[in-house]
């Protein structure tokens, strides 16, 4: 098991994207996500969300939301629990080189446009419509989604 977090920084109708393309063996190769990573010993949540900001991008958080947790099951890959949030206060200024890929913001009604995991496209929408704090489970064969539970119930995918 891992545990994990993901940070979509919000500015100006803009969120900030990782395009995952620098790393080798990186199951994310060459998609789309927001910012984040795995813990480290005594982490909470929120410090690993804050750490990994500060290491990627560069930014301080100074204001966030903690979102909802996403259990990914996969036949590839061993299973991840990861801690979702969003930002939308921040200071300093974005570094220029990432080692995990390149940040760019991106309009938030482009975002779906990208590529990037099908369930990302689920809790995306839930970050959109501001739902309450939620649980939504995704298993996946290889690359493709073949389940997705929010709050314990199943959805149409």
């Amino acid at each position: 098991m891992r545990y994990t977090t993901l940070c979509y920084i919000i500015k100006d109708d803009k969120c900030l994207m990782l395009h995952r393309t620098k790393k080798k063996n990186d199951q994310s190769h060459d998609k789309w996500l927001g910012i984040g990573g795995k813990f480290e010993d005594r982490e909470s949540p929120e410090d690993c969300a804050f750490r990994e900001i500060k290491e990627e991008t560069g930014l301080t958080v100074t204001s966030y939301k903690y979102r909802g947790i996403v259990t990914f099951l996969s036949d590839e890959w061993e299973t991840e629990y990861m801690h979702l949030f969003t930002v939308d206060g921040f200071e300093g200024e974005i570094i220029s080189d990432c080692d995990e890929g390149d940040l760019e913001w991106i309009n938030i009604n482009d975002m779906l446009k990208l590529p990037m995991w099908e369930g990302d496209r689920i809790f995306l929408g839930l970050l959109a419509s501001d739902a309450p704090f939620f649980s939504l489970k995704l298993e996946y064969i290889g690359d493709k989604l073949v389940l997705a539970v929010l709050n314990g119930n199943k959805l149409e995918i």
